[in-house]
């Protein structure tokens, strides 16, 4: 339990407040005086440590709310394994480790329970199964949630790689929501068939394959990647996280022919209800071939489609610039510009686009000629030069493992690389492959002064550690990025 208080010289402001009143000899000077120190003791002095007390909670709270909307930023930009066959695992004593497979497209292939920490039988019967899933389905990567078991889940599928010269490889993920998007009335429409532990497998496969399309689908505030959340102003929290989730999916964009109702209603512009009715149009029409037939969808006018059209991709449409971020209204300029400098575009693909800026001495003046602002200019060359680039591909890529490092084979001064799982106020949790994440204290992050430690590292950054200090009866590993 704690209590903060203020503390201050209650003596010397009695004084000053009497000072303040008694401005000449009084016969009630005695009376006044006792006035003054009961008046500042019973509601002066708790009324100034009650407004101090809110202006600090205030500032903790825009604070946490910041680290909280920085880790989700970091997380929903995490690169995705794109044209990967995943086997996700949700581990379990109990009731067992549930399996499901995915294609590169996210429709589940297979799914099953085995008990990969039953007895002996249960064990090997397990690793038969699941070795004839993997080379059955071809599968690539294996993704693991970090819950209940990871541990045990971690060593056994090592073990199966190393022992049946398996060609895949391992991660662990960031499982939390998973059980609460498995029993989700979206997550009931999207896998009916499924029971609801399968669909947190499923999740957790997806998560991995492409964790923003996935991770929109849960609550921000059940991802777990900041600091007190539970006791923040939940209204502005939900404010903040949620322009966070909508900045992400425009940066990024959709593909209009797969993006799921969750995914698109992020969009700018695009409700839930317009969203619905975008994947109603697609199934009884079939793929969409030109943005332009957005405006065939119900509720989805002139106004919303100038706002939503730019985040709006068509792969392999009639028109090659529908795959690109170049908003319908500047593709007038984008040809225009083609035809100055000589090219054009192939309905095959975006060639000899490369050096595209260089090719534009006076940009100024071309965007006069175009009849367009500088800015819009930029970005049309930007995306003509690489065509439907994914922001997230910039970013760090998960470490891959095929081998596990248990809390007992850790020294202190062993360098290892680790992938940052969580930010706080006070340092960075870093998973270095064991079953514990590490901290790394803002004190060891950098040889410079840094006031937080999002000015060196964000989630999902992949950094070497040096182990400080392994206390295994706390399970608590200490690292530094001082190296």
């Amino acid at each position: 339990v704690l209590k903060v208080s203020l503390e201050v010289r209650t003596d010397a402001y009695i004084k000053r407040l009497c000072q303040m009143i008694i401005k000449n000899p009084s016969p009630y000077t005695d009376i006044l005086e006792s006035a003054a120190a009961d008046s500042y003791k019973r509601l002066i002095c708790p009324q100034i440590e009650r407004e101090i007390r809110n202006e600090l909670t205030e500032k903790a709270e825009k604070q946490a709310i910041q680290v909280f909307a920085a880790n989700l930023r970091s997380l929903l930009l995490q690169p995705p394994f794109t044209g990967q066959t995943i086997l996700g695992l949700d581990p379990g004593y109990r009731t067992g480790c549930k399996a499901a497979v995915i294609d590169s497209t996210g429709a589940v292939l297979a799914y099953g329970t085995y008990h990969l920490t039953g007895s002996e039988k249960q064990r090997h019967e397990s690793a038969d199964a699941l070795t004839h899933m993997i080379r059955d389905h071809e599968v690539t990567l294996i993704s693991i949630g970090n819950g209940t078991a990871s541990y045990e889940t971690e060593q056994f599928v090592s073990r199966l790689i190393h022992d049946q010269h398996l060609k895949c490889r391992y991660l662990i993920a960031n499982e939390a929501g998973a059980s609460v998007y498995s029993a989700s009335e979206l997550a009931r429409d999207e896998l009916p068939d499924l029971d609801v532990t399968i669909r947190g497998a499923v999740s957790i496969a997806r998560r991995i394959q492409d964790p923003l399309a996935e991770s929109v689908k849960i609550d921000p505030q059940s991802i777990g990647v900041g600091q007190y959340q539970h006791d923040l102003n939940q209204k502005r929290l939900d404010e903040v996280l949620g322009s966070v989730v909508e900045d992400c999916v425009n940066r990024v964009g959709v593909d209009l022919n797969t993006a799921s109702v969750s995914l698109l209603e992020h969009i700018s512009g695009i409700s839930r209800t317009i969203a619905k009715n975008i994947v109603a149009y697609r199934e009884e029409n079939g793929a969409f071939t030109d943005r332009k037939q957005l405006l065939k969808v119900p509720k989805l006018g002139p106004k919303a489609f100038e706002q939503c059209a730019g985040f709006m991709r068509i792969s392999g449409g009639a028109d090659p610039l529908d795959a690109t971020s170049v908003h319908p209204e500047s593709y007038r300029a984008a040809r225009e510009l083609l035809e100055r400098l000589g090219l054009e575009l192939d309905p095959a693909g975006f060639k000899g686009m490369a050096g595209l800026g260089r090719k534009v001495k006076d940009r100024k003046s071309m965007a006069e000629a175009l009849g367009i602002g500088e800015i819009t200019l930029d970005d049309i060359i930007s995306e003509l030069e690489k065509p439907a680039r994914d922001p997230r591909e910039e970013m760090p890529r998960p470490i891959l493992r095929t081998d596990v490092l248990d809390m007992k084979d850790l020294k202190p001064g062993m360098v290892l690389k680790g992938t940052v799982r969580n930010i706080t106020d006070f340092g960075a949790f870093v998973d270095i492959g064991v079953h514990q994440d590490g901290l790394v204290h803002i004190s060891e992050m950098s040889e410079k002064f840094i006031r937080h430690p999002l000015d060196a590292v964000s989630i999902g950054d992949i950094v070497d550690v040096k182990v400080l200090d392994v206390n295994m009866a706390k399970r608590r590993i200490a690292l530094s990025m001082k190296l």
